[in-house]
């Protein structure tokens, strides 16, 4: 089974393992392929370890060992899991959705009045299923889609239906599902591709025209700054692995200094290292002030991150829960896990929702 929980909420989890553990019961044998440490620690007997196409572990015993030694095992080095998100007081609403109504691809309804808002210094986490109309939310406030209902308001000035580019001259930034085809020019260099947001603005821009010697100053700062692994600033993207790749779209995005981002699973397909590497990014953005907008299937990384979450349910909002600074309780992710699965938090039976911690 390869990554086969990438589409379930937490409820689903439990029910697919439950299922594996009875199969395993009846003498059955699975092969689990996941980099989700936590799942693996959950449901694995023996645990193999690849690095790089290579086997670093083999057959390693899943009760004697921890997730700190797998993730080494990944990565080389040590890992850490749990980063300190500092306290921070919120500031103004920066991103305020109101009544969103878009269509997907196909000219289904995506979002169906869905309203939520960003504010200054904050962390606001979307959670949900895959396919209930966080692509389309995204594409609509960074002026990718047309909504055909509701307003977008950045900074207390409206942006719906304004192009991209209206939106990043006011301070949007956009990392995008789709790192390879969206998020950058493949067959451009890493110098191209960190200047797609600064090529009009001096001094790069000399009088209509590029001035590389201080483009590529521009990049090798930024290759050392996100530790951006390459030979040169001249070398193709499409030879970057997934975690480099996603640090040169950050670096673009992050060094415009923008008052929103927008960030969609920005870790999907990274391993331990870089992932902690993107959630260090994160959190220093929140405590320089940055209003961001994280959407991802990674509850653990939701809750990690975030300071409030919303849950999206067929492109309507479920509810909005508040994550404390200790680790969320059981009954906060049960919550969120019925939401993900249609039930508005009205309805929600369990308990406390706040992590009152």
């Amino acid at each position: 089974m390869d990554e086969p929980t990438a589409v379930l909420a937490p409820q689903e989890i439990d029910d697919l393992f439950k299922t594996l553990r009875a199969m395993v019961a009846e003498g059955k044998s699975i092969i689990f392929i996941s980099h989700k440490l936590q799942e693996v620690m959950a449901i694995a007997d023996r645990v193999t370890v690849l690095r790089k196409g290579k086997i670093t572990a083999a057959g390693l015993d899943a009760h004697q060992t921890t997730r700190q030694e797998l993730a080494k095992q990944m990565v080389g080095r040590e890992v850490l899991f749990h980063l300190d998100k500092k306290p921070n007081e919120p500031g103004q609403v920066v991103l305020s959705v109101k009544d969103i109504c878009a269509e997907n691809d196909k000219g289904l309804r995506a979002l169906k009045g869905l309203s939520l808002d960003v504010r200054a210094g904050e962390i606001v986490g979307l959670a949900g299923v895959a396919g209930n109309g966080q692509r389309e939310l995204a594409q609509v406030i960074t002026g990718m889609r047309k909504c055909n209902g509701g307003q977008v308001t950045l900074n207390g000035e409206t942006i719906t239906n304004h192009s991209a580019l209206f939106g990043i001259l006011r301070g949007v930034a956009y990392v995008p599902e789709d790192r390879t085809h969206v998020g950058t020019a493949p067959n451009l260099s890493v110098t191209d591709n960190v200047i797609m947001k600064q090529y009009r603005n001096s001094p790069i821009d000399r009088h209509g025209f590029l001035n590389m010697p201080v483009a590529t100053k521009f990049a090798n700062k930024l290759k050392d700054e996100y530790d951006i692994i390459v030979p040169t600033v001249e070398t193709p993207v499409r030879l970057l692995s997934g975690g480099n790749l996603q640090r040169v779209i950050l670096a673009r995005e992050i060094s415009g200094h923008p008052s929103l981002l927008v960030a969609v699973q920005p870790t999907r397909g990274l391993d331990v290292g870089a992932i902690e590497g993107v959630h260090r990014l994160l959190l220093d953005q929140r405590e320089s002030g940055a209003a961001i907008l994280l959407m991802s299937e990674e509850l653990e990384e939701l809750l990690s991150l975030s300071d409030r979450v919303f849950v999206i349910y067929e492109g309507l909002i479920m509810g909005e829960v508040k994550i404390g600074q200790a680790e969320p309780t059981h009954e906060l992710i049960e919550t969120i896990g019925q939401m993900m699965t249609g039930t508005p938090l009205a309805q929600v039976r369990i308990g406390e929702v706040e992590n009152n911690a």
